[in-house]
C-alpha cells in the first residue's frame, strides 16, 4: 500500500513532536510504502531535510508558500466562473456552510482554465465575490484593504490547489489547515480513502498566532480567523476518518463541526526499551535538579519556567535547572531567555542546547512543561518512561497525562498548573521536591501510566490496523 503523508510546517525541516511521529510511524510500517507531501514556509528550505527517510520512503514533493511571490499576473479576464462556481467561492470566504470539495474541485482541476495560477485573482468575478462578501459582512473595513486582505489569504490556498497531486491508495493528513485541503482534494481526484490525525487542534493554534501577531491589524484578525476555522470544516467534512491523540481534542473537533462517528482517539507512543536503564528518582543530599526537554521558542514558554525557578531559588538555594533543547531555532527567544537570567541574576540555569536525554534524565529529580501550547507531548511520555514525575500547565493533554483519562485510574503522575502562572508553578515544585515519598509514588503511576496505554508498539498497531480498514474501504469503493 501507498500512503501519502501531508504535512505542514514541520516534517522534515523541523524537529518537534509533530515531526518525531511521521518519523516513528514510517519507520513502524516497512511493509507499507510512503510518499510525503510537505508544505513549507520557505523555498531556502528545500532539500535541507533534519531527519533521514527510513527506506519505505519513496519519494517527496516539497512545495513552499514564498514561491507564490515569484508568481507573475496577467490581464484581467471576464466571465471564467460559473455563478455555482462563484457561490462555491463566496461559501468558502464567508464560511456559513460546509464546502463540497468537489465543488473546489471542479474549479481548480477542470484543465487550464486560467491564465497562469494568479489567474483567478484577475477574473471580474473573482472581483464580484470579493466586493459581495464585503457589502454584506465587512462593509464597516476599509474596501482596498479588504479585498488584498482576501487576495493574500486565498493566494496560499488557491496556489496548492492548482499543482500536481501524488497518486496514492491512502492520504493522511497531520492537520486540517492547507495540507488538509489537499488531502481532501487528491482524495477527490483519485477516489481514494482520506484520514486525518490532528495532533493540536490547527484552526485554535491558527486563531492563538493571529490574536497575538503585527501582521494582521484590528478586524481583520477576526478574517484570517474566520477562514483558518473554514479550512476545518472543510478538511473534516471530506475525511473519512479523523484522529487526535487524546479524549479533550476529540471533544473540541466535535465542537468545531466534525462528525463524532469519525472520530478516534490513538495515543503517542515512545519506545520504552530506550529508558529501561534509567534508575527511579532517589533521596540524595546533592543539587535537587529540575529538568525541562524543550525547544528554546516562545510557545514553550520557558521564561515562565526561569520565573518560577527564581522563586523556588528563594527557598531551596541548591536547585538547578537544565533546560535541554535547541536554542537555535528562536535565536530572539533565546537572548529574551539569557536576558531573563541576567535581570534576575539566576545562577545553576544550564541551557545545554539538544542532547541525548537518556544521558540527562538519570540526573533529574523533577521535570517541568511550561509551554503555552502542546497537543500530546513526548517530552512528558519519556520523563515519566524514565520514572520522573513532571509538574506541567494545563495544556494539550498534559492533564491526561498526569492524572489520567476518564477510564484510567492510576492516580496522579505529578501536578498540572495554568500556563504563564509561574508562581504555582514553583508551588508546585517546592512540594514534591520536599516530598520525596510523593515524588517517587508519582513517578510510579507515571511509569506505569506509560507501559499501559503509551507504548510504541500499540501505536503502531493501532495505524496498521487503520491502514488496514481503510485500504479495505478504498478496494471497495473502486468496486
Amino acid at each position: 500500500m501507498r500512503i501519502c503523508l501531508l504535512v505542514e510546517g514541520s516534517y522534515p525541516y523541523v524537529v518537534g513532536g509533530v515531526s518525531s511521529w511521521v518519523q516513528m510511524l514510517m519507520a513502524g510500517m516497512p511493509e507499507h510504502e510512503f510518499f510525503l507531501y510537505s508544505i513549507g514556509a520557505e523555498e531556502k528550505d528545500r532539500g535541507c531535510f533534519k531527519y533521514k527517510f527510513p527506506p519505505n520512503v519513496v519519494g517527496i514533493q516539497e512545495e513552499f508558500l514564498d514561491e507564490i511571490l515569484g508568481l507573475k499576473s496577467h490581464g484581467m479576464e471576464e466571465n471564467v466562473l460559473t455563478p455555482e462556481e462563484c457561490r462555491v467561492l463566496y461559501d468558502l470566504v464567508v464560511g456559513q456552510k460546509p464546502i463540497d470539495i468537489k465543488e473546489l474541485a471542479s474549479i481548480f482541476r477542470g484543465g487550464r482554465r486560467f491564465n497562469g495560477m494568479l489567474g483567478i485573482f484577475m477574473t471580474s468575478d473573482f472581483f464580484d465575490v470579493i466586493q459581495r462578501v464585503y457589502e454584506e459582512k465587512y462593509s464597516y473595513l476599509p474596501f482596498t484593504e479588504f479585498f488584498w486582505t482576501l487576495r493574500s489569504m486565498l493566494l496560499p490556498l488557491f496556489y496548492l490547489l492548482q499543482q500536481e497531486l501524488p497518486e496514492a491508495d491512502v492520504y493522511h493528513s497531520v492537520a486540517t489547515g492547507y495540507c488538509g485541503v489537499i488531502g481532501a482534494l487528491a482524495s477527490e481526484v483519485y477516489h481514494k480513502p482520506f484520514l486525518i490525525t490532528e495532533h493540536g487542534i490547527y484552526s485554535r493554534e491558527r486563531e492563538a498566532e493571529i490574536i497575538k501577531s503585527d501582521w494582521a491589524k484590528g478586524d481583520f484578525k477576526s478574517v484570517w480567523i474566520q477562514y483558518f476555522y473554514n479550512l476545518a470544516k472543510l478538511s473534516y467534512t471530506s475525511a473519512h476518518r479523523v484522529y487526535t491523540l487524546f479524549e479533550h481534542n476529540a471533544e473540541v473537533e466535535m465542537d468545531l463541526g466534525c462528525d463524532p462517528a469519525k472520530i478516534g482517539v490513538v495515543p503517542n507512543g515512545i519506545r520504552l526499551e530506550r529508558f529501561k536503564d534509567i534508575p527511579e528518582v532517589e533521596d540524595h543530599d546533592g543539587p535537587f535538579r529540575i529538568g525541562a526537554v524543550v525547544r528554546v521558542v516562545p510557545i514553550k514558554d520557558v521564561v515562565t519556567l526561569l520565573r518560577a525557578f527564581f522563586l523556588v531559588k528563594q527557598e531551596m538555594t541548591d536547585a538547578e535547572l537544565y533546560v535541554m533543547g535547541n536554542v537555535e531555532e528562536s535565536p530572539e527567544y533565546y537572548d529574551l531567555c539569557m536576558q531573563t537570567v541576567e535581570m534576575l541574576q539566576m545562577e545553576d540555569v544550564h541551557f545545554t542546547g539538544s542532547v541525548q536525554v537518556t544521558e540527562y534524565l538519570p540526573r533529574m529529580d523533577l521535570m517541568v512543561l511550561s509551554s503555552i501550547s502542546e497537543g500530546q507531548p513526548l517530552a512528558v511520555l519519556e520523563g515519566q518512561a524514565a520514572h520522573r514525575p513532571f509538574v506541567t500547565t494545563d495544556v494539550g493533554c498534559c492533564r491526561e497525562l498526569i492524572y489520567g483519562a476518564s477510564d484510567d485510574k492510576l492516580g496522579t503522575a505529578g501536578a498540572v498548573v495554568a500556563p504563564m502562572d509561574f508562581e504555582d508553578m514553583s508551588r508546585e515544585i517546592l512540594r514534591l521536591a520536599r516530598n520525596y515519598p510523593l515524588r517517587r509514588e508519582m513517578a510510579r503511576i507515571g511509569y506505569e501510566r506509560v507501559c499501559r496505554m503509551y507504548t510504541y508498539d500499540i501505536f503502531i498497531e493501532s495505524y496498521k490496523q487503520i491502514y488496514k480498514e481503510a485500504g479495505e474501504a478504498g478496494a471497495r469503493w473502486q468496486g
